[in-house]
């Protein structure tokens, strides 16, 4: 093996590593917030430190009396595959909507989370990049 080929071989395994913590680690997010979604183990925000819209929005999704337990399994089921490593191309399309939402959420709502959300997206990026060649037929023109 030359020196050029090894170099390579760790690069490329060390890509391999970035993206199964990576991958690992956004599923262990979205698994634990999509259950706290069900169970509530985690204490809600206090809404006196959030921006008004922030509330308004949050209790708007309330109020549908759907829309957070819909967003709360998509999340689970999503971090589950990402955590496990099957179909992980479906979880990353099942939490591209929310991921988007989540950053704007932040961006224009309640800036307070904007770290944390483009942490996020930028998870959601790079996994999607690593996983490119599987997002090839779906996006070839019919």
């Amino acid at each position: 093996m030359t020196t050029a080929t090894a170099t390579q071989t760790r690069k490329f395994a060390l890509g391999r590593y970035a993206t199964v913590v990576t991958r690992v680690l956004t599923g262990l997010l979205f698994a634990t917030t999509g259950l706290n979604g069900f169970i509530m183990f985690m204490p809600a925000p206090d809404p006196s430190t959030m921006a008004p819209e922030g509330v308004a929005f949050s209790a708007a999704l309330y109020a549908t009396g759907y829309m957070l337990q819909l967003a709360s399994g998509v999340q689970l089921l999503a971090g589950v595959l990402l955590i496990v490593g099957r179909f992980v191309p479906l979880a990353l399309a099942m939490l591209a909507p929310m991921v988007v939402n989540i950053f704007l959420f932040h961006v224009f709502l309640e800036p307070s989370g904007l770290v944390m959300a483009l942490l996020v997206v930028a998870a959601e990026i790079g996994l999607a990049w690593a996983y490119r060649d599987k997002f090839r037929p779906m996006l070839k023109a019919a």
